[in-house]
């Protein structure tokens, strides 16, 4: 397996963490989970392989353009055969810039993203396929998020508000901060977990806790501190309150998880 990422051109660095490229050569299959990560992917299958992911405890195949809303909590997912996938990761907030669609009707679901966006998304898919080297196939994916950033321009004044209150509430994260935020935007608390809410599928308190999760697993895969130490320094009142989180969102204990990596996960902590 390989895992590559491509930093996106200073045009589209506001909105895209990164890009990134996994190919696995061995026509082999197994079983992994995903975990909540706070930001929205769009990942395009260019290989032989499948995937499936599991829907009230059901496996269904993925389809080939997949748009990832939030994950919210442990997903598991299966893999046969040998994959190309490059895939888009946004920030938390960027990904309303690109979608006309409330980005919470997503939640905790892969949907394909052809049925929301149409032929515009089926004819990349298809250059893709076409374009054999990396770069070649970043530009192609760059020149198709340009014209949905432009299309999308009306956008941009309420969606920079939500960019701006997420950087606010990451540096205030007590919950009884809210209404103190909520003032200086202008807007009333009901109102600023709606804005929120819609333009990122998560409420102030879920990103929070995503954002310290994202944060623990950085220095769980350190392996020099011991978990008491880790749950201070994201900022939880004590060791139980960090295990009951990281066990929501993993379905594991922090050390269970260390001792049970899976092939993903691996690449992932890397």
């Amino acid at each position: 397996m390989e895992f590559k990422h491509f930093l996106p051109s200073s045009v589209l660095k506001p909105y895209v963490r990164h890009y990134y490229l996994f190919q696995s050569d061995e026509d082999t299959e197994f079983e992994d989970t995903v975990f909540p990560s706070g930001d929205m992917e769009v990942i395009f299958n260019l290989g032989e392989g499948t995937w499936e992911s599991a829907v009230n405890d059901t496996f269904l195949q993925t389809p080939k353009i997949e748009l990832w809303g939030q994950i919210t909590k442990p997903l598991a997912i299966k893999s046969k055969g040998r994959h190309t996938m490059l895939g888009i990761k946004f920030f938390t907030h960027s990904a309303a810039y690109f979608f006309n669609d409330g980005i919470n009707l997503f939640n905790d679901q892969i949907t394909d993203l052809s049925a929301v966006i149409g032929s515009p998304v089926k004819i990349l898919h298809a250059q893709l396929l076409d374009t054999k080297d990396e770069q070649g196939r970043i530009a192609l994916i760059e020149g198709f998020l340009l014209k949905r950033l432009i299309s999308n321009e009306k956008k941009h004044f309420k969606i920079d508000k939500v960019a701006n209150i997420l950087t606010t509430i990451k540096t205030n994260p007590a919950e009884d901060n809210l209404g103190l935020i909520a003032s200086k935007y202008g807007v009333t608390t009901r109102y600023l977990h709606k804005l929120i809410y819609q333009n990122t599928g998560l409420s102030p308190s879920s990103f929070n806790k995503i954002n310290r999760f994202q944060f623990s697993l950085k220095l769980i895969a350190k392996n020099n501190l011991p978990f008491t130490s880790i749950a201070y320094h994201c900022g939880y009142f004590d060791q139980s309150h960090f295990i009951r989180d990281f066990k929501s969102f993993t379905g594991l204990t922090p050390s269970a998880y260390m001792d049970n990596l899976t092939p993903v996960n691996q690449l992932l902590l890397q």
